[in-house]
């Protein structure tokens, strides 16, 4: 586990779920799952590299579907690249992405899944 885990304002639980982001100006929408989630903020497995401190435009599929996705802007804080066991794996980057712009009631929609988890 990261060391600076316990540094956070929000903490972080493991939550998949499916998140598209965009970078300003570029016609490509990447598709992924995040791998855990926080009131601060979020970390996915990217197979490119979006570049420390660029912005992002974020659309996470909370709920499985049940309601309306959340969207916001975001920041790229950190990114590790990782490097497969084998040659034929691919080159993967962890990549934390601050939200900028969160709403209100989409903080509290992450809290409500981070109490959860945190309480089971």
């Amino acid at each position: 586990m990261w060391s600076g885990i316990n540094r956070r304002k929000f903490p972080r639980v493991n939550y998949n779920c499916l998140i598209n982001i965009e970078k300003p100006g570029s016609p490509e929408t990447i598709s992924t799952r995040t791998e855990n989630i926080g009131e601060g903020g979020i970390c996915v497995i990217l197979y490119q590299d979006l570049g420390l401190f660029n912005g992002v435009n974020i659309e996470i599929k909370l709920d499985n579907g049940i309601s309306s996705p959340l969207k916001c802007n975001g920041t790229v804080v950190w990114v590790v690249k990782k490097h497969g066991n084998t040659q034929d794996e691919d080159v993967t980057y962890d990549t934390g992405i601050e939200f900028i712009d969160l709403k209100d009631n989409d903080k509290m929609r992450i809290q409500n899944i981070v109490d959860k988890q945190l309480n089971a």
